[in-house]
């Protein structure tokens, strides 16, 4: 097991009342016994308003703990001068910096700012460093463009880059794959993912993309209402039935054999379902979507609706069964509107 890059010790976070510091103080967890380590990407995750901005800002050092201590590398972050602490740790937010007309290059330079003199002056070696930073990141290409030309997705490389460039030992983000679409998002979670594996640096990000965390965390820190924060492998997480607690809702229920949350729409009749392969698998789902309950062929019982799917060439085609009739439908759009109209 790798060694604890962040530690904190019976760590109580919270908030006093906004603009009013002499005002009681409202503590939203306490007792935390948390470690992050080298080499590892940890998600944390949790409804809204359960606290993770807050438990994100104390470990970054931005406010301060309400009871117990942080830990870097042994050492209390609060007693860390603020250059010593910027080599140790770096912070990517959501929130995006006007950075005037900086170029992608000279973003990331800024990165280098603990280890130079006051003038800001770059070594051969910082150079050097910024480069490898770039080029960790896959974002070569964007090193001589103007920041403010880049898309969400590009611009989040850069500013990782920027991070990576401090080399510290710990990079907390905070939902950095907000404003991101699909692809971008996977494609930053693969990144974070090896990033972790290939510098042995310990990565925190916080997130509300549930499936990709799922996928990419070595290990997830569930913060649930009331201040209960769990801690495991994602697999753990969910076969303790933690994770589903955790979201629940109505309307909204996690389905453990699949890994994925599933919609429930109102339950219609059983309908009996013929096929195989893809069009199967969807035509399933479409039915499912739609709220009915699919059994296969084979299965126990007599379904008054039967579906068959229907290979016709190079297209599909659906054959509805009831009562003796036998209707056909072209595409799934049409069979779930003919159900549904009935």
């Amino acid at each position: 097991m790798s060694r604890p890059v962040l530690t904190t010790h019976d760590l109580g976070i919270g908030y006093g009342r906004r603009g009013d510091p002499s005002a009681s103080r409202h503590l939203v967890a306490a007792s935390l016994n948390l470690q992050l380590r080298a080499g590892e990407l940890v998600c944390l995750l949790g409804p809204n308003g359960v606290g993770k901005s807050t438990l994100m800002r104390t470990l970054a050092g931005m406010q301060p703990p309400l009871t117990g201590e942080v830990r870097l590398a042994g050492t209390d972050i609060t007693t860390l001068p603020p250059r010593d602490l910027a080599r140790r740790l770096s912070v990517v937010l959501t929130e995006r910096v006007d950075v005037g007309n900086l170029s992608a290059y000279a973003l990331v330079a800024l990165g280098r700012h603990p280890y130079t003199d006051w003038l800001g002056r770059l070594t051969p070696h910082d150079e050097a460093v910024v480069r490898q930073a770039i080029e960790a990141v896959g974002a070569h290409p964007l090193a001589h463009r103007s920041v403010h030309t880049l898309s969400d997705g590009e611009r989040q490389r850069v500013m990782l880059a920027r991070a990576l460039a401090q080399e510290p030992d710990l990079l907390l983000l905070d939902e950095p794959t907000a404003f991101l679409d699909l692809p971008r998002r996977v494609e930053l979670m693969r990144l974070l993912r090896r990033l972790a594996q290939t510098t042995g640096q310990a990565l925190l990000l916080s997130t509300h993309d549930l499936d990709l965390a799922l996928r990419s965390a070595d290990v997830l820190w569930l913060m649930a209402p009331g201040g209960i924060l769990h801690v495991g492998a994602p697999e753990d997480l969910i076969l303790n039935g933690v994770f589903a607690a955790a979201f629940q809702s109505d309307g909204v229920q996690f389905d453990t054999a699949t890994g994925a949350f599933q919609i429930t729409a109102p339950t219609r009749e059983m309908v009996q379902l013929r096929g195989a392969g893809l069009p199967a698998i969807w035509t399933r789902r479409a039915l499912e979507r739609a709220g009915f309950r699919v059994v296969d062929a084979d299965a126990d019982g007599e379904a008054v609706l039967q579906i068959e799917v229907v290979p016709d060439g190079e297209q599909m085609r659906w054959s509805v069964i009831r009562n003796r009739g036998v209707w056909s439908c072209a595409s799934l759009y049409e069979l779930i509107a003919f159900l549904t109209q009935r």
